[in-house]
């Protein structure tokens, strides 16, 4: 976790008070790939392109956990 601690420093003026909370979403699935030994190119890649037209019905089968199964 020395790169979150790092990052903390440098990320404590992302622009607003929503930031705080998507940029740990992010980490966080970023984090969760790197466990699960996920490329996270490839997951990012697959992932991010179908999210704005996808239902959240739709976000469970988009976990990192989720799409490691699929593949």
């Amino acid at each position: 976790m020395p790169p979150i601690a790092l990052g903390r420093k440098n990320w404590m003026h992302l622009g607003s008070p929503q930031a705080g909370p998507k940029g740990a979403a992010i980490l966080s699935l970023g984090e969760s790939c790197r466990r699960l030994q996920i490329p996270i190119r490839d997951y990012w890649t697959d992932v991010l392109p179908g999210l704005a037209h996808g239902s959240i019905q739709h976000l469970k089968s988009r976990t990192p956990a989720a799409w490691a199964s699929c593949r």
